[in-house]
């Protein structure tokens, strides 16, 4: 049947011509941004599925950040307990060699005047030492010297960083060791006076008594810090490689193939072409029936 007010021809080859179009757009946005998903209509449900995934990859990331800055603060806070270990047990060995009975009263003070300024400086390291300027050992840092570090993406994932509570009031009194924060230890070396008359041996074993209490205490601490330390650097290396593995996940679900997408172009190319070719034809094809009038 010939017609003239319908061409089939044309309106198939028209649509042939629009379908081929969108796919060389679709080819052509692919390959110029690099995703395979632009808009919800490329696919839904990998949309939804990517953003989800970025919302995991994006917290592990900050989550490896937090982790980082905890374990700078541990190794800070760790490092200074080093030195008032340091200092405590210098202090032991100065009240170890007061109780050498040759030496006179001058060489006793003198003695005393180390300790005491040793106990000073333990106070300025337990005063003083800060992170991003937050005092470590005055019981301010985090809810009474526990600081929380969310070390992932989801709420289960927070490790309690414990820096110990206030270890900044310090005795000196005689020799002078924190007290309060460090088990409340206050030495009193009641031998040890101005005269510097009366030490015995039974004074000097119950301050050395007190000075290993002191140590024991702040070595503990340092244990415990170095405990969270390899807690949260387990936590990196985990977080670490979850967000490589889910990042692997998100990219084939909407990251471009080039090889697939450059052979889907040059498809949409070849039948944006010869549709277009088939349009004009179908159009000519029209012109035909004016030769039945003649």
């Amino acid at each position: 049947m010939t017609v003239i007010g319908t061409n089939i021809s044309a309106l198939r080859a028209q649509n042939a011509s629009t379908s081929a179009s969108n796919m060389l757009a679709t080819s052509m946005e692919r390959l110029s941004t690099g995703k395979s998903i632009n808009s919800a209509k490329d696919n839904a449900a990998g949309l939804a599925i990517s953003a989800s995934m970025t919302s995991q990859i994006k917290g592990m990331n900050q989550g490896i950040r937090n982790a980082n800055d905890g374990i700078s603060m541990a190794q800070t806070a760790e490092g200074a307990l080093d030195e008032v270990t340091n200092n405590l047990q210098r202090m032991r060995e100065l009240e170890v060699q007061k109780g050498n009975g040759t030496y006179s009263a001058s060489d006793q003070l003198n003695i005393k005047a180390e300790q005491d300024a040793l106990a000073k400086q333990i106070t300025n390291v337990l005063t003083n030492t800060k992170f991003n300027g937050v005092e470590l050992f005055k019981g301010s840092a985090g809810t009474n010297g526990v600081v929380t570090i969310q070390a992932g993406a989801n709420k289960s994932d927070a490790i309690d960083l414990d820096l110990g509570g206030d270890l900044s009031a310090v005795s000196t009194e005689t020799a002078g060791v924190p007290a309060g924060g460090l088990g409340s230890i206050v030495l009193s070396d009641k031998a040890a006076d101005a005269s510097a008359t009366g030490y015995t041996a039974v004074s000097a074993n119950g301050i050395l008594g007190d000075y290993d209490n002191a140590i024991s205490l702040v070595s503990n601490r340092r244990a415990s810090l170095g405990a969270s330390q390899n807690q949260l650097q387990s936590a990196v290396n985990n977080l670490t490689s979850n967000s490589t593995n889910l990042s692997d996940a998100k990219s084939r679900i909407e990251d471009t193939d080039f090889s697939a997408e450059t052979t889907a172009l040059a498809k949409a190319q070849i039948l944006s072409q010869a549709s277009t070719a088939m349009l004009s034809q179908a159009n000519q094809s029209q012109q035909s029936v004016l030769k039945l009038l003649q």
